[in-house]
């Protein structure tokens, strides 16, 4: 089985997870910024695994390090591995064809953005596949595209792909919903993972309409809607 090139930064996060022993990251991981160390280029990157790799299994837990004299978070590789679930590459020509459908709009400040302060994001949440993305053609239509994608920020005030990602993990592992900057509206659905949707899998994206995180801009236009009834201008 391939492994992460060597000197990459999923190279050097396997490099010290290999031994199959719980690491602190605040200390352990030498040469590897701390803000990266968790996201899709490091630990979450090794879950996923890619159309050559499969996912490690890797565990996670908030412990007192004794080097670092405090509560810090730790990981270990299990030693076993998982179906990947990691996302087709796409390719410049469909990147361009993001980029112009949504006008380089961020769609959660709605400001137009230089592409390197995009992130083109995949609505359905990754860690809810269950399997490997197939290819990504280039001939994807508007309505794909569309209800696929959507346009994130990441810039130095913030990362929203980071947020949603989080959002998304702890949806998964605790079947509550995200509620984007604290705004507890689902305009389908309730705060709770639907009973009788599976937790992955391609039905497994029907328990995610209604949450902000998934399409924000069809979440945003339903809550202005709600808020612009007669109902709520009784109540203001």
């Amino acid at each position: 089985m391939s492994r992460p090139k060597r000197g990459s930064l999923q190279g050097k996060v396997w490099a010290v997870l290999e031994d199959k022993q719980w690491h602190c990251r605040s200390h352990e991981y030498k040469r590897i910024p701390s803000g990266q160390l968790a996201g899709s280029g490091g630990i979450q990157g090794l879950q996923r695994g890619t159309q050559e790799r499969r996912g490690l299994k890797i565990e996670s837990k908030t412990d007192l390090c004794e080097v670092c004299r405090r509560k810090t978070r730790w990981d270990r590789w299990t030693g076993d591995f998982q179906t990947a679930n990691a996302p087709a590459g796409i390719p410049a020509a469909l990147q361009q064809k993001i980029l112009a459908h949504f006008g380089s709009t961020d769609v959660i400040e709605q400001r137009e953005r230089p592409t390197h302060e995009l992130v083109i994001d995949h609505r359905f949440p990754m860690i809810r596949w269950g399997a490997t993305e197939l290819k990504l053609s280039v001939e994807m239509s508007e309505a794909e595209i569309e209800s696929k994608f959507q346009l994130l920020k990441f810039d130095a005030g913030g990362n929203h792909n980071l947020l949603k990602s989080r959002a998304c993990e702890v949806c998964f592992k605790t079947g509550q919903r995200g509620t984007p900057f604290g705004i507890r509206f689902f305009h389908a659905g309730g705060a709770s993972w639907p009973e009788g949707i599976p937790p992955f899998g391609p039905e497994s994206e029907k328990g995610c309409a209604g949450c902000g995180w998934y399409d924000f801009a069809g979440w945003r236009a339903a809550l202005n809607l709600k808020l612009s009834s007669p109902a709520a201008s009784n109540r203001s």
